[in-house]
């Protein structure tokens, strides 16, 4: 038996950010990031619309780009003094994200990190409140996913938390909040939701429920990413729908080895979640396509690519991907990103051990191993060809 799981309510379309003043509920709590939030003045109009619904509100500000442990506990205690019955998170996905891991705490205080990290271990919640999220990115998807991404700083480890119980109750897609993504944004956190919508699509978990929604953000992508980039408002509006429909797919299907890369490699490097995506994501497929050629060739096929053959179609997309990361200045390897060629020699062990312990490699449709993982990490490093 499979699960598939979505918010309860998805609210979308420009000015949808309105529907807060329709919630039900005593105290609210609003969980941001930086400054642009408050800048562009979707922060004030959250605290506005909440304070109309009769809410008690306060706010959670400055969460991190990779959001900590710390970070994450000193929330919940706030959230345990405040006692809020709703929690809001409005910002990227690191913001949400943060909330999510909140929420898991002040509902459960004793509850440990080391068991929160372990996939779909989480205690039943919303004991004490519901998960409203406002992305503010075109690209983790995370409004409407069962996972949370949290950096363990001591360990430099990022853990994606996997559990259906953070799984937002209502998502609000509104396209004017994301229009004031500056470019180099756009570009990584549309190359991620690409990474999201193929891993979806070949992950051990992909069912005829996520396979539309997988293919359907991909064309959407292929059609808009670049113009996005280029300051199409339009483009800017189908990309934010189109990263949400990529996040219903991977919340439901899994991901795969793509992810568990960026995942240490953000920790260890600092490189942009979406950024080493779009850095990985050519050489993954290469990996992969031993075991499922025939569902790679199927997104080629849909996004009407060139090609009689799998191996022709599957070439086609890996070389799309390679023109969207030169069209949107995006590096094609590791080396290329800036990283020093003895400091990616020193961690080369450290990141490939725990990119094959990462909870997104269960899921990828080719087993790997540690010395696998380290040829793969040397060739996205030194620009090399998979060849085996």
């Amino acid at each position: 038996m499979l699960r598939f799981t979505l918010p309860r309510d998805i609210y979308h379309g420009a000015g949808s950010l309105e529907e807060l003043k329709n919630l039900k509920g005593k105290k609210a709590i609003v969980v941001t990031g930086g400054s642009s939030m408050k800048k562009f003045g979707f922060l004030d109009k959250t605290i506005d619309y909440l304070k109309q619904a009769g809410l008690e509100v306060e706010t959670i500000e400055g969460v991190e780009p990779d959001p900590g442990v710390d970070t994450v506990m000193d929330g919940a205690k706030k959230m345990l003094n405040f006692e809020p019955d709703i929690i809001v998170s409005i910002g990227g996905g690191s913001a949400i994200d943060a909330a999510k891991a909140m929420w898991i705490f002040y509902e459960y205080p004793d509850f440990t990190f080391k068991e929160a990290v372990i996939p779909f271990n989480l205690p039943t919640l919303r004991q004490k409140a519901i998960f409203v999220a406002i992305p503010s990115t075109s690209g983790t998807a995370t409004e409407v996913t069962a996972f949370s991404v949290i950096t363990d700083y001591k360990e430099k480890i990022k853990y994606p938390l996997a559990d259906f119980n953070i799984t937002p109750d209502i998502a609000i897609i509104d396209p004017n909040i994301a229009k004031t993504m500056p470019k180099k944004l756009i570009a990584h956190t549309g190359m991620d939701a690409l990474t999201h919508a193929t891993e979806a699509y070949v992950a051990a978990l992909h069912s005829n429920f996520s396979d539309p929604l997988a293919l359907k953000a991909l064309a959407m992508i292929k059609k808009s990413l670049v113009d996005s980039y280029n300051d199409n408002e339009e483009a800017k509006e189908i990309m934010h729908e189109a990263q949400c429909l990529a996040g219903m797919a991977f919340s439901n299907a899994l991901l795969g080895i793509t992810h568990s890369m960026a995942h240490k490699v953000g920790a260890v490097f600092g490189i942009p979640h979406g950024c080493a995506n779009a850095i990985f994501l050519p050489y993954v497929i290469s990996y992969n396509r031993k075991a499922c050629e025939d569902r790679y060739a199927d997104i080629a096929r849909y996004l009407e690519l060139e090609g009689k053959t799998k191996e022709e179609l599957v070439d086609s997309f890996i070389a799309l991907i390679d023109d969207l990361n030169n069209k949107l200045d995006i590096p094609h390897s590791m080396q290329e990103y800036g990283i020093e060629e003895s400091e990616f020699n020193e961690h080369l062990e450290f990141i490939s051990h725990n990119a094959v312990l990462d909870a997104c490699t269960g899921a990828n449709p080719r087993e790997i191993d540690d010395e696998k993982m380290k040829k793969l990490f040397i060739c996205t490093y030194y620009k090399k060809e998979v060849d085996f």
